[in-house]
């Protein structure tokens, strides 16, 4: 089967009544637009951005769990790197996006498995056993209780593994802003998000796209945007300003993590003190 889960109605429920009460945006919706915009070129993308930063040219032979899927696509990317995959989200939109590109791409593949699940259920993750890659980019700080999300995420890389990480950078008081921008968003009815989606949208891309008309060149960032990210700009600011929960955390605080619990840093992207998320990759010990 494509998409397996134990209590999946529980789950979904559990989903379902923190969107409905503004405790949590529903990224499975915003992802659902962002397939109608997949292409090869954007997919390529993934999979280049995944050996840089886990300096492999191929996943042949090794297994790879993306802990908080979305969309799917490094799924996707691992699966064609030659990884067997195994995915896993929260938000039930999020796992039909995954099953989607499952059955785009590898229709009926036994070696990528797709389920609907949290992180922070330890009996779930006690079942899955051991990954050569751990991958989870930007997901564990929507989960309510980072810490413990990023500490359960540990256990699961095999010794000599690599861990992938990506977590909000701490901006101190901006961070604090922002979480009461996201949590004002998801709080409000739906016809009446936009009294904070279009201004935080104007604020986050005024400066580029005034810039752009300075150098005669108007939109050409918008434009190139998706080409770097693989997102579109305006699914971008959706999910920038709908994403809730939100926590951060420094650079040195991650690292600090993870040497206690034996992992050794391999390779690190910070946001310079921006917006954004840094990245981490970790190797555990043998």
């Amino acid at each position: 089967m494509s998409t397996r889960s134990t209590n999946t109605t529980d789950i979904g429920q559990a989903h379902a009544q923190e969107v409905a009460r503004g405790e949590r945006f529903s990224f499975g919706a915003n992802w659902s637009q962002f397939l109608a915009i997949l292409n090869d070129k954007r997919i390529a993308i993934a999979e280049q951005s995944l050996c840089k930063m886990l300096n492999v040219e191929t996943l042949a032979g090794k297994t790879f769990l993306d802990a908080g899927s979305g969309s799917g696509l490094f799924s996707l990317a691992a699966r064609r790197l030659g990884a067997k995959v195994h995915s896993f989200d929260y938000d039930p939109q999020s796992v039909a996006c995954t099953t989607e590109l499952r059955r785009r791409y590898f229709d009926g593949d036994p070696d990528w498995l797709v389920e609907h699940a949290s992180v922070l259920d330890p009996g779930y993750l006690n079942g899955l056993g051991k990954f050569d890659t751990v991958y989870s980019w930007g997901v564990l700080h929507h989960t309510g209780h980072m810490w413990d999300a990023l500490g359960n995420v540990a256990p699961l890389v095999a010794p000599d593994g690599q861990l992938f990480v990506a977590i909000y950078n701490d901006q101190g008081k901006t961070s604090g802003r922002w979480t009461t921008v996201k949590k004002a968003y998801c709080g409000l009815p739906e016809p009446f998000k936009f009294l904070v989606l279009w201004p935080a949208g104007i604020f986050l891309w005024w400066r580029r796209i005034v810039k752009d008309f300075v150098l005669l060149r108007p939109f050409a960032t918008w434009n190139e945007y998706a080409e770097l990210r693989g997102m579109s700009p305006w699914r971008d600011v959706v999910d920038w300003v709908g994403g809730y929960p939100f926590e951060v955390a420094k650079p040195e605080e991650i690292f600090h993590f993870y040497r206690d619990r034996g992992f050794e840093l391999q390779e690190m992207r910070t946001e310079g003190g921006d917006l954004g998320c840094n990245e981490f990759v970790f190797r555990k010990g043998v």
